[in-house]
């Protein structure tokens, strides 16, 4: 893949659609990963000082944060940062539900009052949210429903993890941002790949049309089945 060529009709992707939306601009997350990185790069040179990418602690680890600001200032990319621990536990608190750090429960809700406040700020400042999932994520169904998986474009999402990483790299962000194991930063020591079962290396080569063991083709094929609802609208009963 060409990646300036990508760049070029990607950027111009992303005007088109805010100017087609009457936004003003384009939210990001920027969570110090490599999509988010990616994403938030994208937009500004799509969009210039009309992007704002939200910082969004949420017990999150201070290398993520301090990576998600390297990107800010390398690209001159404006950031809020709103921390969120105080909500999420009033909101664990409100219901009666008790904080357990790897629960799928309170993981996802830490996904959606993300996503809460991307749209909050969406509404406000009458700007579009930019998701930041991957091909490789898209397909796999590793994103919360209504939660990191909300979003009004999706910039990145023709891409396979190892083609981010190759986009990366020509966008000028930093190597270590672009090697660290990617996580959604749920809990402490989270990875993406631990979750999976199975590393990004695999799923790419599978989603590719190369050759992998049938041991990972069959995990990933139940992996994909197991998430297939999430890539769907809800099914609607007709009498």
């Amino acid at each position: 893949m060409d990646m300036e060529q990508f760049v070029e009709r990607c950027t111009a992707w992303i005007s088109q659609k805010v100017e087609q939306a009457h936004a003003e601009g384009v939210v990001v997350g920027m969570s110090g990963g490599v999509d988010s990185s990616v994403c938030a790069v994208l937009c500004k040179r799509a969009v210039g000082d009309r992007v704002l990418g939200l910082i969004m602690p949420l017990y999150s680890s201070q290398s993520d944060i301090e990576d998600a600001l390297t990107i800010s200032h390398k690209f001159g990319i404006a950031t809020k940062t709103v921390r969120l621990e105080e909500p999420y536990m009033a909101m664990l608190d409100a219901m009666g539900a008790r904080y357990s750090e790897r629960s799928v429960e309170c993981a996802n809700l830490k996904a959606r009052l993300r996503m809460c406040t991307l749209y909050y700020y969406a509404n406000s400042l009458n700007l579009l949210v930019a998701g930041t999932s991957n091909k490789s994520e898209l397909l796999m169904g590793y994103f919360t429903k209504y939660g990191d998986g909300a979003a009004d474009i999706l910039p990145i999402a023709s891409l396979l993890k190892r083609e981010v990483r190759e986009l990366a790299a020509h966008l000028g962000i930093p190597e270590h941002i672009i090697h660290k194991p990617p996580s959604a930063g749920l809990w402490p020591g989270q990875t993406d790949e631990a979750e999976l079962g199975i590393t990004y290396e695999v799923i790419d080569a599978f989603i590719g049309g190369e050759h992998v063991s049938e041991r990972h083709a069959a995990c990933i094929r139940e992996i994909m089945q197991k998430n297939a609802h999430k890539r769907e609208l809800p099914p609607v009963f007709v009498p």
